[in-house]
């Protein structure tokens, strides 16, 4: 393993391992003040302890999203010294404001934790909705420094210098709002569906099943109008691409020549050397439709682009088409939960129905990371598009691959305590609820 690709697996490691619990830091609070706004109003003290148990398991992933995402910022400068040289003046200030909204988000948190009984409920509960969208836009700005990466603004480059600096377009380059959209709908998906399989799992346990309804329809509500919403921005995050990216979306779909009236593949085994692709599902001229609005339209292929910047076209395809493939799934199953209360819930104690919700407890998180394979995968050989190459960045200092291995330890071990933590948290509730229960029994 050579320098350069030990730096990209341990960027890769630790991005995955941190957009899930950055995915869930950003959603999970509004999951718990929307169980604390409806104890609040109906005093369900069913809706109070959902609220308590979610409030913990939003500060066991908030600390395991602290450690994992300063251990990243330290990976920047650590692999990609020359990166941070010239990047850094230039959308540093999308990482200064995250860190200033990781900082609310900790105060507030701490509010919430520790006031209970001691604050005016009402306040409490604003308090629990300012850690959600502290959280929420500590996902956005990070996402912001991302999509300056993939359509770098804010500058100008003359003779490999970077002047006239400014950070304001940098924040806001053209790519910033698909990808906070298409990032923030995908993080709501795939909690919610994460959530909602756990409590359908529970349900069919047939212990506390007053409490794991009410738990099981706040998350798949959530959950449910963010798919249906993500085809939308989706195809948003297509059109802008194919412009601003084309060779991006030419990888997306293994398209390898340009041309009009581009079909749409579906599946497939791309072929690199052959340039073509075998047992694909085409649909003419979609493609054209999807990225330009016509059918007739013409998509740049990756025959326009020279070879060394060709993005990995077997990964980028297959990571597509996986985001795809569940994302739709997801689609489906969140229509037929908006039947079931059509059926007036009739459906939701059956187990078939819950066994589907329960099968999808990962996919959602499966499809984000495929998504963010596309995103970075999709975007090389460039770490700046168009501007510096990866190869370029990559710090001259050997021996990463030891970096690799010792990050990889602890990324590990980090996922390790988390699932006992959070293990021990759901063995624990049907005592905690049964000591409730006996509570409110006695006077």
């Amino acid at each position: 393993m050579d320098d350069l690709f030990a730096a990209r697996s341990q960027m890769a490691l630790s991005l995955g391992f941190h957009i899930i619990f950055a995915c869930i830091g950003m959603v999970m609070p509004f999951f718990m003040a929307t169980s604390h706004y409806k104890y609040l109003k109906t005093k369900d003290p069913l809706y109070k302890e959902l609220t308590k148990v979610w409030s913990k398991g939003v500060a066991i992933f908030f600390v395991t999203g602290a450690v994992s995402g300063t251990m990243l910022s330290f990976e920047l400068g650590l692999l990609w010294p020359k990166f941070m040289l010239h990047a850094g003046p230039i959308f540093g200030m999308p990482f200064s404001l995250e860190g200033t909204a990781f900082f609310i988000e900790a105060i507030f948190l701490g509010f919430f934790l520790y006031g209970w009984g001691k604050f005016n409920p009402w306040f409490h509960w604003w308090t629990g909705m300012i850690v959600g969208i502290s959280g929420l836009a500590s996902g956005i700005l990070v996402v912001a420094a991302n999509g300056w990466m993939n359509s770098p603004t804010g500058f100008d480059f003359v003779n490999g210098e970077y002047l006239n600096i400014d950070p304001i377009a940098a924040l806001f380059n053209d790519a910033w709002f698909t990808q906070a959209l298409h990032m923030t709908l995908a993080a709501f998906v795939s909690t919610g569906f994460a959530v909602a399989g756990i409590h359908a799992y529970l349900l069919m346990k047939g212990k506390n099943l007053a409490f794991h309804r009410k738990a099981f329809s706040i998350a798949i509500f959530f959950g449910a109008v963010a798919a249906i919403l993500q085809p939308i921005s989706g195809d948003i995050s297509a059109k802008d691409i194919a412009v601003r990216q084309p060779a991006k979306l030419a990888a997306m779909e293994a398209h390898f020549e340009t041309s009009k009236r581009a079909p749409l593949i579906i599946g497939g085994i791309p072929d690199v050397e052959k340039k073509e692709v075998n047992y694909a599902l085409e649909i003419p001229g979609a493609l054209s439709f999807l990225a330009h609005g016509d059918f007739d339209a013409e998509v740049i292929g990756l025959d326009q682009i020279p070879e060394e910047h060709h993005p990995p076209v077997m990964v980028t395809h297959f990571a597509f088409q996986i985001m795809v493939g569940l994302g739709m799934l997801l689609v489906g199953l969140s229509f037929l939960y908006f039947i079931s209360l059509w059926k007036k819930k009739s459906w939701q104690v059956k187990r078939w129905f819950l066994w589907l919700f329960v099968a999808a407890t990962p996919l959602g998180f499966i499809a984000l990371e495929s998504g963010w394979t596309v995103t970075e995968v999709g975007r090389q050989p460039w770490i700046i598009y168009e501007i510096m190459l990866t190869k370029d960045a990559v710090t001259p200092i050997p021996g990463i691959v030891y970096s690799f291995i010792v990050f990889t330890a602890i990324y590990i071990s980090l996922a390790g305590i988390v699932t006992f933590l959070l293990y021990r948290q759901i063995k624990a509730l049907p005592k905690i609820l049964d000591q409730n229960s006996s509570a409110s029994s006695n006077p």
